[in-house]
């Protein structure tokens, strides 16, 4: 069946072979120097008194080299003057703007607690399935010269990186660690419990990263204590739950959950609610126990850490109050299963780990300062692992668990609890009575539901809003056929073209989502403002992230619209516009003149520089998504096309050309669409599996390396049926199948740097 349609599209040669910083098959190189010998004690008396940047002449970071560059020791428990490796902090911009790959703080770790420098990357690439989160990968690390050794290199949680993910980076953002650093004496927590309205109240447990929001920070903390029905209005409760789950399956102690309860950041979006971000990931997988009220010493006892710890206390607001709200504790549960089972109980999560120590081996070798010996370093992924260590690390006997013997008595332990052996709903055949509704109806959501009580819709229609939750019913008064017949059903405007939702479900005992990394991944519906039949003038092709395909006259790489005529004459387009906007349909006209010939291309640059020669809109194409408009003379809607993100230089056109669906195509700049590659082009550039085909309850996708991919299914007529996003790289995805109808699809798959086109057979 893989034979029977498959098409590879590649992005120019140089986005094939160009590293990306934190590519987990790639180990970087950054080598620094400093024009001092003496540097290291220069950035241990900075690190003790100003911890201000220090001038590094240059450094170079995969060849490319960098002058007057800001450096800096880092680390509490993993810095010690008297060490060799020691954490860095460099800042591409502290004396020039510089940066590498968009990125301007580069956190590098010594791997000083860690005797299979594994856990910190591991962990990260589990956690970025089911939340935002940092990447993270390895650096080889030089200074003037010399190998200090191999770090993990992970995403700095800074405004780029807030940008990056929330499109906005000034609201209140708050770093969760006691300003002094947690020690022993430690007292001040940022483990959200009010205080009072007295700022100087939190000001030793919490660092405030933006200009201003000591305020909300309280207010936060006052509704998490006091009104815990009002928190959804200020926490996104989704990820909190994400955060306490990844925390309490990996037993991440030196978390939210373990005796500090820090080393998480809060960033409060442009829609007023605080979101949890995860960061300093090198002590999960059980190598720090505290956890507030004692030590879990030895393996066994962190296998058996309770999924429920801290839920009395009070020291610990955030599981207290969430996790006795029935709903919040039915859905933690849920994702607690999911990251169990996705990640666990398959082992898929011990493949990955072998993979990642595969890239490392040599470099782990090589590393004369590491804290642990090559064989420490070879046997942690499986043993336990007695002695030694860095500072405050294992040392005097202590016990760092070994990856594997941890994980596998844990998840043992916690598949048998009650709370995860009792039945749990199963959610099927999700249904829109209109898969391509008309914009501003109302649609009917259907969905079969088993051994459940209660059923939610959760939707939103602005990517990164809160999703609004309402209820389905059983009730055979809300389109879903007869009462009692496991058919659950609501009514859904569509006010806007997208429309992003999930279904969760639940019995007295846990929760099930659909799809299961909800809210993190989610299912879409698109709708159209009008359903215009292919006439002769149609959006043949657009682009909406023009880096190097066609530059327009005064050679600047623009967002582009290409227009066909299908007929079989000239058509005289004064009149005519295009627009972005369904509320200003006419945001471009065609000035009089304008024309295009039978069975000819146009191309307008939707750049909004209407003051350049020839075509240009007065609007540009969103890259994120949205609609594009063909209007006619008469204000009528002759051609329109809703998409959603897009890749750099993989244009959006109909195959086949002028009449056929939207895909992503390598682009025909003002020329006939065409896909072409073969069967045999794919295999020798992606390594990939798509299997079993048919199928009739899970679709696997397997590549050789890792990707963050997209999955669009189509039916046979040509209707977007499912949108399936993965965004956070992996090498092995699965697709639930289960409710679909009996049929033909058609699979884009789209990924960092290619699309494919497959078939597949749903036979149920």
């Amino acid at each position: 069946m893989k034979n029977l349609f498959v098409a590879l599209i590649c992005l120019c040669s140089w986005s094939l072979t160009a590293q990306e910083f934190y590519d987990l098959e790639t180990i970087q190189t950054i080598e620094i120097t400093f024009s001092q010998t003496n540097w290291d004690q220069i950035l241990d008396d900075a690190k003790a008194t100003t911890e201000d940047y220090t001038l590094a002449t240059s450094v170079t970071i995969n060849g490319e080299v960098f002058d007057s560059v800001g450096v800096k020791y880092k680390g509490n428990s993993t810095y010690n003057a008297n060490q060799a490796k020691n954490p860095f902090h460099i800042e591409m911009d502290t004396y020039k703007d510089h940066d590498y790959q968009g990125y301007k703080d580069i956190k590098l770790s010594n791997v000083a607690k860690d005797p299979s420098f594994l856990r910190e990357v591991l962990s990260y690439q589990i956690l970025r399935q089911y939340m935002i989160a940092p990447l993270s990968n390895y650096a080889n690390v030089s200074v003037n010269g010399t190998l200090i050794g191999l770090y993990s290199n992970s995403e700095a949680v800074s405004k780029t990186f807030l940008k990056d993910r929330f499109d906005s980076k000034n609201n209140t953002f708050v770093k969760c660690n006691p300003i002094e650093g947690a020690g022993p004496t430690t007292t001040d927590l940022p483990n959200l419990t009010y205080l009072g309205d007295d700022v100087s109240s939190y000001a030793a447990a919490y660092e405030l990263k933006s200009d201003e929001g000591w305020d909300e920070l309280i207010d936060l903390c006052d509704t998490l204590t006091n009104h815990t029905d009002a928190i959804e209005n200020i926490l996104d409760v989704d990820k909190a739950l994400w955060m306490l789950a990844f925390d309490n399956v990996l037993v991440n102690l030196d978390s939210y959950i373990g005796g500090f309860a820090q080393n998480y950041y809060l960033y409060r979006d442009d829609y007023g609610r605080f979101a949890s971000i995860v960061w300093d990931l090198n002590e999960s997988f059980g190598t720090f126990s505290m956890t507030g009220t004692g030590n879990l010493n030895g393996t066994a006892a962190k296998q058996q850490m309770s999924h429920l710890i801290q839920i009395n206390d009070d020291d610990y607001p955030l599981i207290q109050k969430l996790l006795n709200v029935p709903l919040y504790r039915r859905m933690y549960l849920a994702h607690v299963k999911t990251m169990l089972l996705e990640n666990f109980d398959n082992s898929s999560y011990f493949e990955t780990a072998q993979d990642l120590q595969g890239v490392i081996d040599a470099a782990v070798f090589a590393d004369n300062n590491k804290f642990f010996t090559y064989d420490n370093f070879l046997d942690n992924l499986t043993s336990d692992i007695g002695g030694g260590g860095g500072p405050g690390g294992p040392g005097g006997g202590a016990n760092t668990p070994g990856i594997t013997n941890l994980m596998d008595g844990r998840v043992d332990y916690l598949l048998s609890l009650t709370d995860f052996t009792n039945v749990e709903p199963t959610i099927i055949d999700i249904t829109s009575s209109d898969p391509a509704p008309i914009l501003n109806s109302t649609i009917t959501m259907t969905a079969n539901i088993a051994d459940a009580t209660t059923a939610y819709l959760g939707y939103r229609t602005e990517s990164g809003a809160p999703f609004i939750r309402v209820e389905m019913f059983d009730d055979g008064a809300h389109n879903d056929g007869a009462a009692g017949d496991g058919v659950f059903g609501t009514e859904l405007l569509i006010e806007e073209f997208f429309t992003e939702y999930y279904i969760y479900a639940e019995n007295d005992q846990i929760g099930k989502f659909s799809p299961v990394r909800a809210e993190h991944e989610f299912h879409t519906l698109t709708a159209t403002s009008t359903n215009p039949e292919v006439g002769d003038l149609v959006i043949n092709e657009f682009m909406a992230s023009n880096d190097e395909t066609a530059a327009d006259q005064d050679g600047e790489f623009d967002d582009w619209i290409e227009l066909y005529n299908n007929g079989t004459s000239m058509i005289d387009l004064a009149g005519y516009a295009l627009s972005d906007d369904v509320e200003e349909l006419t945001k471009f006209i065609f000035p009089a003149g304008a024309s295009i010939e039978a069975g000819e291309y146009l191309v307008v640059w939707a750049d909004g520089d209407t003051d350049q020669e020839g075509l240009h809109a007065d609007f540009k194409l969103s890259a994120s998504g949205e609609t594009v408009f063909l209007i006619d003379p008469m204000l009528e809607i002759i051609d329109e096309v809703t998409y959603f993100d897009q890749t750099a230089d993989i244009s959006y056109g109909r195959f086949p050309n002028g009449t056929g669906n939207f895909q992503e195509l390598a682009p025909t700049y003002n020329a006939e669409n065409d896909v072409v590659t073969s069967v045999e082009d794919l295999t020798a550039t992606v390594v990939y599996d798509l299997y079993p085909n048919p199928t009739s309850d899970v679709l696997n996708i397997n590549f050789e390396q890792p990707e963050n991919i997209t999955l669009h299914f189509y039916r046979a007529d040509g209707q977007l049926f499912r949108k399936e996003n993965f965004a956070d790289a992996g090498t092995d995805f699965q697709v639930e199948t289960t409710d679909w109808p009996t049929g033909i699809y058609y699979v884009l798959i789209q990924g960092t740097d290619f699309v494919i086109n497959e078939v597949v057979v749903i036979e149920q």
